[in-house]
């Protein structure tokens, strides 16, 4: 039997924080792995994850940004020292 998921699967505003929108899209990810929500609830909570992930994308463009100007544009790719 079918089960439908206890919350709206859409939210039309955008997330309060990028953690929030984090927990956001782990709770669709974990509701759409169960596979027990009907069709459309499906669809609409994968719309959702993908307004999600973008909104996330561009937090992280802008928090990397940001860097790039406290840092002089000097950022440079990260490299684990060596253990030796």
């Amino acid at each position: 039997m079918l089960q439908t998921c206890s919350r709206p699967m859409a939210k039309p505003n955008k997330p309060a924080s990028f953690e929030a929108a984090m927990t956001e899209l782990e709770t669709l990810i974990a509701e759409m792995e169960r596979g027990d929500a009907p069709l459309e609830a499906s669809l609409t909570a994968y719309k959702r994850g993908g307004e999600l992930i973008r909104y996330c994308q561009e937090q992280l463009a802008a928090a990397e940004q940001q860097i790039r100007v406290l840092d002089g544009d000097s950022l440079k790719p990260f490299e684990a020292e060596d253990a030796e």
